[in-house]
């Protein structure tokens, strides 16, 4: 099984392109006002572009409005849809867009009832709870909370960084790993050495662990 590398909170083109060829086979840019690592419509178009082919591109959202989705839908090609809020199946589904649903971790989250409720999305993406902010906290979640068995639906995020990323993948054997807050220099800008040092890490693992 392959492990796909995730980057998040992009918000320059050429973060974008270094990001692709150095490994990474997704990048994602956030569409939440509140956000320190917020885009524009405008901003994510030219990251768009300079991801073209070359990988594919998710936007985030948090408790959006159907208009506010569709809105960036018009002018921007999103490949893949990223719900961190509290959104319903049947909001994530009405926009013909493969989906991901974010779970803010904790001990008594259950994790089978959430995998079970979003069965359309294209996968859960576990990450950290920390102060009511969604996702780029910098903080890791007690990896233990991870359900055995749902391996292939899951997308690692929270707190990851080269250091730990392939205890990571060791243990929880996740479909992909996403990385943000671990790879900057500061909040929005990534780092091109803490990129390509995360990226070598997972590849080593995955290649390593023979998966």
């Amino acid at each position: 099984m392959d492990v796909r590398i995730k980057i998040c909170g992009i918000t320059r083109p050429e973060d974008a392109e270094k990001a692709l060829a150095l490994g990474a086979d997704t990048v994602g840019c956030v569409f939440h006002a509140a956000s320190a690592r917020h885009v524009t419509e405008e901003v994510a178009r030219d990251i768009q572009v300079a991801v073209g082919d070359g990988g594919t591109l998710v936007g985030l959202f948090v408790d959006p409005t159907v208009d506010q989705v569709r809105a960036v839908l018009d002018r921007v090609e999103l490949d893949v849809l990223q719900f961190h809020g509290q959104e319903s199946p049947a909001f994530c589904e009405q926009f013909g867009r493969s989906y991901l649903k974010a779970v803010a971790m904790s001990a008594d989250v259950d994790l089978a009832a959430v995998n079970n409720a979003f069965r359309s999305a294209r996968g859960v993406l576990l990450d950290s709870a920390h102060d009511g902010q969604f996702g780029g906290t910098g903080h890791q979640f007690d990896w233990g909370w991870v359900d055995a068995g749902l391996e292939k639906r899951l997308i690692l995020a929270g707190g990851l960084t080269a250091d730990n990323v392939g205890d990571a993948i060791r243990q929880v054997r996740p479909a992909a790993v996403d990385v943000s807050s671990g790879v900057e220099k500061e909040k929005g800008i990534k780092d091109s050495d803490r990129m390509r040092a995360f990226i070598e890490a997972a590849l080593s693992e995955i290649s390593e662990g023979g998966l």
